[in-house]
């Protein structure tokens, strides 16, 4: 392990709380005495998706600071493109992080800027994202649940009219192995129940292909012939709504989502959207930040990974896998108002005022 380390016993939990430890790279900054303070390299995905830049990078810098207060934390976006992502890995090897935390764009593509981290001794833990290559450590939510729980809610939402119904499916970037989780996870509920009239990859997860493809469905299929709509997230919800309002569909087909956006919550209040998967950031940040600091000191990560997952390549690596939750109108006062993701205030804008006061937020 790269990472030098102070003998001192540490009792290193989820949770604790840090002693100062120096680490070793090049141009580091200094801690309090003097020796090279350690550094995490935390490199994210795109800026389309809200949470990576407003939730995760925050509650992760936060919980690195709790956990170790002498680590720097060095932060990249790639903006989307996995070119630049993998000049972003280059950057930090060069540097000489002593760990990196990374939100693969295309899990395939980065596999040998992994592979080239390992070589250098550095270790990857693979965030949200499972990646390609010779990673340390993975956090996630488990994603063929997620899919389960979009599809349940999209059966529930078309009741009686369900079986038989048709729908269309908006699924997420090909390259993204959680997109094809959350689909596997779906079509287990929705397989031989619904017609898929339509489906898509939705490249880079971009809310503007979204909406182009479901033009395409409603050209395709008819403006009444829509019963549902799987889309894998929230943005992809929003781009799919946008195209049926403005394709004149009436009324709106139930769509799903994913990530809990404050946009999404907001058109689930309004009937817009119907559902979202809630996979809480705080604590998916708190493993992500307590794998980080565990490898910088070159501890032992069962103390925080209670679980396996099985690589690409086969190889078995430590794993925090978390629960997701189906949020509909009923249950967001009890659910992401209750954790304090979003104040009442936040969601019930003027224009929902009477949505609010209907869902009982206000």
């Amino acid at each position: 392990m790269k990472a030098c380390t102070r003998d001192a016993a540490l009792a290193m939990t989820a949770v604790s709380t840090a002693v100062a430890l120096a680490a070793c790279g090049p141009g580091a900054e200094k801690d309090a005495d003097g020796g090279d303070a350690p550094s995490i390299g935390l490199l994210l995905p795109d800026a389309t998706t809200a949470r990576w830049e407003t939730q995760d990078r925050p509650l992760l810098e936060k919980k690195i600071e709790e956990l170790c207060d002498e680590c720097t934390v060095e932060h990249t976006n790639a903006k989307g493109d996995v070119a630049i992502q993998q000049e972003q890995m280059d950057s930090m090897i060069t540097k000489g992080v002593d760990a990196i935390v990374l939100v693969a764009v295309d899990a395939k593509s980065l596999g040998a800027a992994v592979r080239k981290a390992a070589e250098a001794d550095i270790p990857v833990i693979s965030y949200d994202r499972l990646a390609e290559g010779p990673i340390s450590a993975y956090v996630s939510y488990d994603g063929e649940e997620v899919g389960r729980l979009q599809g349940r809610a999209l059966l529930n939402a078309m009741g009686d009219g369900a079986r038989g119904a048709q729908i269309v499916m908006m699924n997420g970037d090909p390259s993204d192995p959680n997109a094809a989780s959350f689909k596997k996870g779906a079509l287990s509920v929705l397989k031989g129940r619904v017609k898929i009239g339509k489906e898509y990859a939705t490249l880079q997860w971009r809310t503007e292909a979204a909406n182009m493809n479901m033009s395409g469905a409603i050209a395709a299929l008819g403006v009444d012939n829509i019963d549902g709509v799987y889309a894998a997230n929230d943005g992809l919800a929003a781009g799919s709504i946008t195209a049926l309002k403005a394709n004149k569909v009436d009324p709106l087909p139930p769509v799903t989502g994913q990530d809990a956006e404050l946009g999404a919550v907001r058109r689930i209040v309004g009937g817009d959207q119907y559902m979202t998967v809630y996979k809480p950031f705080a604590p998916e940040a708190s493993a992500g930040a307590a794998l980080a600091v565990a490898a910088v000191r070159g501890e032992n990560f069962d103390r925080v990974a209670a679980d396996k997952v099985r690589t690409r390549s086969g190889e078995t690596v430590p794993a925090v896998m978390l629960t997701p939750v189906s949020v509909t109108v009923d249950s967001i006062k009890d659910t992401l108002v209750k954790d304090g993701v979003y104040t009442v205030q936040q969601i019930c804008t003027s224009p929902l005022k009477a949505a609010c006061d209907k869902a009982g937020l206000t």
